[in-house]
């Protein structure tokens, strides 16, 4: 969700192998925008292939075994897609800066932890109750309002399209795993959400004092209009605790009519 802006490039004819990777012969034609035809292609795409999938899915997977093999599948295409955002971004300016493998974003991060937890993780683990509400609610937003669309006059520029991806699989992950029941949620583990936020805070800590990032995780810039991460924890506490009570009240209400 960082709006990231293209820096100008010098050309070097010794060194032109290291722009290929991004020139866009139309560049000078697309000129992408929040809500252009391209990113409501990309919706429109987005929406025909995710949701009769997740409908299939969930008609026809009915064993916990073929559940699991559709999750792995996702898993593997979202750990995927956000390798290449990261890889894009290392090479995207015609030098190679590999510090820029490590996630540095609220969704980056997320995207990337979702992935691990769903490849390597068991049904209803610790992990889950923490990215689930983060992978939904970013993911989505970002999807549907990507601030870092503009970054390039190419809606195809790698790490436009790239990251678009990722945060829109994320939403396709936490919502398959909400279908297939993979996630209790429960206030009784309100407490994984705390945790994986300080692990956040302590990881952007690491990156903005020991490797000199500007940097991490909204931490320093802002996330929504001009405020930080620092001005949205109250709000994210507060929301949070209102979706564990709604669905806490929901759960007691749905047991108390069945009864």
């Amino acid at each position: 969700m960082v709006l990231y802006l293209k820096q100008s490039l010098t050309f070097d004819k010794n060194n032109i192998g290291s722009y290929i990777l991004f020139i866009d012969m139309g560049e000078k034609i697309m000129n992408p925008k929040v809500f252009g035809w391209q990113h409501l292609v990309y919706l429109a795409v987005f929406i025909v292939v995710a949701v009769p999938g997740l409908i299939l899915a969930k008609k026809y997977a009915k064993t916990e075994k073929s559940q699991q093999i559709i999750l792995k599948c996702l898993g593997i295409l979202l750990l995927g897609a956000i390798i290449f955002n990261r890889f894009t971004i290392v090479f995207r300016y015609g030098e190679t800066r590999w510090l820029a493998l490590i996630p540095d974003s609220l969704c980056g991060m997320t995207s990337l932890v979702t992935s691990l937890a769903v490849l390597f993780g068991k049904k209803d683990n610790k992990v889950y109750h923490f990215i689930w509400h983060l992978g939904l609610v970013g993911g989505g937003v970002t999807s549907i309002a990507p601030g870092f669309i503009g970054q390039d006059a190419s809606f195809l520029y790698l790490p436009t399209i790239s990251g678009l991806l990722h945060h829109t699989l994320t939403v396709i992950v936490v919502v398959a795993l909400l279908l297939f029941n993979q996630i209790h949620i429960t206030y009784k583990k309100w407490h994984y959400s705390v945790l994986g936020l300080c692990f956040y805070l302590a990881f952007g800590s690491f990156l903005l004092t020991f490797l000199n990032y500007n940097d991490a995780f909204n931490m320093r810039g802002p996330l929504v209009a001009n405020l930080t991460l620092w001005h949205l924890l109250p709000v994210y506490i507060v929301g949070y605790a209102l979706i564990l009570l709604t669905i806490e009240l929901v759960g007691k209400y749905k047991a108390k009519k069945q009864s």
